[in-house]
């Protein structure tokens, strides 16, 4: 059984996120410090494929527009639930900061702050990709 597994069968927070920050060459992505979004830990996780980021990051806007309304509209376990898929496709793509937010909603889903949070922070990435295709 890998490290990764715990005993109830579910991936442990920590293994699992840094596994989804790991490039496919093994090395570790530092967060670009003013974007939103990683774009090299992007370009590391597509192998440069431009196509394939583009197409990635339609995806994941659209993705963030669904779960934004969806997590506002739900509480506890289901806002958690939402919570984690933000933060799993988050961290794949480079939003690293998306992907802490969302991990400190799992963690306190009822907090209004941390959903204020979010939901500027889905706004900014959502903009930041809408000005990428322009």
């Amino acid at each position: 059984m890998s490290a990764a597994i715990a005993m109830d069968g579910g991936f442990e927070s920590k293994q699992a996120d840094r596994i989804a920050f790991y490039g496919p060459a093994g090395g570790f992505s530092v967060p670009s410090t003013n974007r939103p979004l990683d774009l090299v830990h992007l370009a590391r996780q597509t192998g440069g494929d431009r196509a394939l980021e583009t197409e990635i990051l339609q995806l994941f806007r659209q993705q963030l527009g669904l779960c934004g309304g969806q997590l506002r509209a739900t509480t506890g376990r289901e806002r958690k639930s939402i919570a984690h898929t933000i933060r799993g496709s988050a961290g794949a793509v480079g939003a690293f900061g998306l992907s802490h937010i969302a991990s400190q909603i799992e963690e306190a889903p009822s907090d209004p702050k941390l959903i204020t949070a979010i939901d500027a922070e889905i706004a900014r990435i959502r903009d930041f990709i809408a000005g990428l295709n322009r």
